[in-house]
């Protein structure tokens, strides 16, 4: 199995507490990844530390580049990697299309003040248009609605083209059709680009339906990690207890 991310005996701490206990988990390249678990089960912990913004208490996060820790690895995994947050983290007072651009600021000096390229703003503009945002690329993102938000967010972390696609709860603005048209964006973007995507999601259906492998967490320990097609329904009970008995419940893979 080629690597694209691996937790070795990782423990994150909040103050006493160990959100994360001493995890281990090996995550494929070039896959869907779908992170489960039930509130406060160390989801958003998880991803946070795979993007390098909360520090490790003990373990080790390694990528293709080496292992997190290292100053080097870590600013050439944030090159490599796009992310999509929960709330969006947007610029409001700036339009859409500025917004996306913004995801290619890596790519020039922070201190240039000329225009943005041309070449970059077409990208930033197919990207909008991937999600069905291009009529409002001219519209600053305060006035758009928390699915739009949502959208323009995805689109960022798309013109970035990156290896890592990493997304928390990226569908939870959206409606059912427009969340079945980006998973297949999704699913598109990593195979055109070799990419992996590691996402996490609370629809337990459509994650199974559109990941290739699957990590459920529970009060911050791993229960499972391997791909979707072994995710039996025993290893869904045990993350998610309160869910209707087997012979009740349908899961589509």
């Amino acid at each position: 199995m080629s690597l694209a991310v691996g937790f070795d005996s990782v423990t994150v701490r909040r103050g006493n507490a160990e959100v994360l206990q001493r995890m281990s988990v090996s995550i494929p390249r070039h896959c869907v990844c779908a992170v489960l678990g039930r509130s406060g089960a160390g989801k958003t912990t998880f991803i946070k530390t795979l993007l390098g913004l909360l520090p490790v208490a003990s373990g080790r996060i390694i990528t293709e580049h080496g292992a997190l820790n290292e100053p080097g690895v870590l600013a050439a995994h944030r090159r490599e990697t796009a992310a999509v947050f929960q709330d969006h983290a947007l610029i409001d007072r700036l339009t859409a299309i500025e917004n996306v651009q913004l995801g290619l600021a890596h790519l020039r000096s922070p201190w240039d003040p000329t225009p943005w390229p041309f070449d970059y703003r077409m990208a930033a503009a197919a990207a909008l248009r991937e999600v069905d945002m291009l009529p409002f690329a001219h519209q600053r993102v305060a006035k758009l609605s928390g699915g739009q938000r949502q959208r323009v967010g995805i689109a960022r972390a798309f013109v970035r083209e990156p290896k890592l696609l990493v997304a928390d709860e990226p569908f939870s603005s959206l409606d059912p059709i427009l969340t079945r048209t980006l998973c297949r964006l999704i699913r598109d973007n990593v195979a055109r680009l070799g990419a992996t995507a590691i996402l996490v999601l609370h629809q337990i259906d459509l994650a199974l339906e559109m990941s290739d492998w699957v990590v459920g967490l529970s009060e911050g320990q791993v229960l499972f990690c391997g791909p979707t097609s072994e995710f039996l329904t025993s290893s869904l009970h045990s993350i998610f207890p309160a869910l209707p008995p087997p012979a009740t419940l349908a899961i589509a893979v």
